[in-house]
C-alpha cells in the first residue's frame, strides 16, 4: 500500500472495518481482563491497604455508609473518624480515600453497607456495569456483539471496575436521560437529576435546559434534586449537611497539597498543577476554560440546525473540562460521547480523520493509570481536550456544509463508529465497509 493510500484510509477512516474493531476490542479486553485478574488476586478480600489493588476506592463509600448505618451519618464528614473507620473494614493501616459527596449518596451508600463488603462491591459494580451496557447499546440501537465488545474494550471502564468508583452509574444516568430527552422530558429530568450525588458534574445540565428552552426537564431536573435533597435531610438530619457544606468548603486543601495525586485528573486545574503552576493561576487558567465551554455548550444547544445526538455528544465531552476534578476513570462517560457522535446523521459526508481522532483517543486512555509514573506525561487531560476538540469540529464542520444538498444519510448503526463512508465535498467517494 503506498503512502499515499494510506494516508487517505487514515483521513477518511475506512482502514477501521467491522473486523478490526472487533479484533482490536478482543486484544484489549484480553489484556485488560489479564491485569484486572493480577490486581484482583493481590487484593486481600477485594481490599488492598497499599491501593494497589482492587476495590479500594469503594472503602470511603462503604465507610461512609457503615458510618450511616451506626447513626452517625455526619461522622462520613470528619476525616479522622471516616479514615478509622476505613481501617476497620481493610483490617489494618490504609492510605485515605476523601468522601466529598453530598448526603444524597449516603443515601445509597448506607444501604449498600447493610451487606459484607465484597458483596456491596461486586453488586454494586455489577448492577452499574449492566446499566452501562444496556444503556450504550440503546444509544447505538443495537444488539450485536461488536457495541458490547467496545462499550466493555474502552479502558476507563476497567479502570472504574478496578477501583470500585461510581463512573458507571454517573454515565448510566447521562446516558439514560438523555435517551428519554426528546421524547419524554419530563421524565428525562427526573433521570439526570440524580446526577445531584455528583453536583459538579451536571453543571451544563441547566445551561443545556435553558438554551434549548427545555422548560419541562428543567423543572423535572429541579424537582428531582429538591426530592433527593430532602429525603436525604429526612433520613440523615441537617447536622449531616451542614458537616457536608463544611467539608466541601475545604476540599480544595486536599488537591492542592498534593494529598490527591493530580497526575490523572483529566482536567486544565488538574493539568495545571501537574506543570508546576501555583493554584491560584490553576484556577484561572479552569475558570477561563469553563467559561468558554459553558459559552460553547450553550450556543450548540440554542442552535436547532444541530441535531440532537450531537448536541449530547458535545456536552457529555465537555464535561471534564468544565470541573477542577475529573478523574481518568470518570473519562469512562465519553465512550457514550463516541457513540452519540456515530449516532449524528452524516447528511453530507464525513468528517476527515474524525474516525481515526476517536479511534485513537479510545486506545490511547489505556496510558491514563500508567501516568502515574510520567508526571509530565498529561494523557488523561489530552483525551479529554481531544474529546471535545472532536465534537467542536463536528459542530463546525455540519455548519459550514448546511447550504450544501444532502447526500443522503450513510450512517449505519452497529459499531461505535459509523461503518459506511458516504461521499462528501471533503471526503472522497468509498464503497461502505462490512
Amino acid at each position: 500500500m503506498t503512502a499515499s493510500r494510506i494516508m487517505a484510509a487514515v483521513r477518511s477512516g475506512t482502514w477501521l472495518t467491522h473486523e478490526r474493531i472487533i479484533g482490536y476490542s478482543i486484544i484489549l479486553l484480553a489484556y485488560e481482563g489479564i491485569a484486572f485478574l493480577y490486581f484482583v488476586a493481590l487484593a486481600n478480600g477485594l481490599i488492598d491497604a497499599t491501593l494497589a489493588a482492587s476495590g479500594t476506592d469503594f472503602t470511603s463509600f462503604y465507610a461512609a455508609g457503615r458510618l450511616a448505618q451506626e447513626g452517625t451519618p455526619a461522622l462520613a464528614y470528619d476525616q479522622a473518624a471516616h479514615h478509622a473507620m476505613e481501617r476497620i473494614i481493610v483490617g489494618g493501616p490504609t492510605a485515605y480515600n476523601f468522601f466529598y459527596y453530598p448526603p444524597v449518596f449516603l443515601l445509597l451508600c448506607s444501604l449498600l453497607a447493610k451487606l459484607p463488603y465484597a458483596a456491596a462491591l461486586v453488586l454494586f459494580e455489577a448492577t452499574t456495569l449492566a446499566a452501562f451496557l444496556w444503556v450504550g447499546r440503546r444509544i447505538l440501537a443495537d444488539r450485536k456483539p461488536i457495541v458490547v465488545l467496545a462499550l466493555l474494550a474502552f479502558p476507563p471502564v476497567w479502570y472504574n471496575a478496578l477501583l470500585g468508583q461510581n463512573a458507571f452509574l454517573t454515565a448510566s444516568l447521562f446516558g439514560m436521560g438523555f435517551l428519554l430527552l426528546d421524547r419524554r422530558p419530563i421524565l428525562a429530568g427526573i433521570v439526570l437529576g440524580a446526577i445531584c450525588y455528583k453536583p459538579h458534574y451536571g453543571l451544563l445540565l441547566p445551561v443545556a435546559f435553558i438554551a434549548s428552552r427545555n422548560a419541562k426537564a428543567f423543572i423535572a431536573a429541579a424537582g428531582s434534586v429538591a426530592a433527593l435533597v430532602a429525603l436525604s435531610l429526612l433520613q440523615f438530619g441537617w447536622v449531616t449537611w451542614a458537616a457536608y457544606f463544611k467539608a466541601a468548603a475545604g476540599s480544595h486543601v486536599s488537591y492542592e497539597s498534593g494529598a490527591v495525586d493530580m497526575v490523572s485528573v483529566a482536567t486544565p486545574f488538574g493539568a495545571s498543577l501537574v506543570l508546576g503552576l501555583p493554584s491560584s493561576q490553576a484556577y484561572i487558567v479552569q475558570g477561563v476554560v469553563t467559561a468558554c465551554v459553558v459559552a460553547w455548550v450553550g450556543l450548540v444547544w440554542h442552535r436547532r440546525d444541530t441535531s440532537l445526538a450531537l448536541r449530547i455528544a458535545s456536552l457529555l465531552a465537555a464535561i471534564p473540562l468544565t470541573v477542577p476534578i475529573f478523574q481518568y476513570y470518570d473519562l469512562a462517560i465519553l465512550v457514550f460521547a463516541f457513540a452519540w457522535l456515530a449516532q449524528a446523521p452524516y447528511t453530507r459526508g464525513i468528517m476527515p480523520f474524525e474516525r481515526t481522532a476517536i479511534a485513537c483517543l479510545y486506545v490511547a486512555s489505556i496510558l491514563t493509570y500508567a501516568t502515574n509514573a510520567t508526571p509530565r506525561f498529561l494523557v488523561a487531560p489530552i483525551i479529554a481536550a481531544g474529546a471535545f476538540l472532536i465534537t467542536v469540529a463536528r459542530v463546525r464542520f455540519e455548519r459550514s456544509l448546511a447550504s450544501l444538498p444532502e447526500i443522503g444519510d450513510q450512517h449505519e448503526t452497529g459499531a461505535m463508529l459509523p461503518r459506511g463512508l458516504s461521499a462528501g465535498p471533503h471526503v472522497a467517494a468509498e464503497t461502505p465497509l462490512r
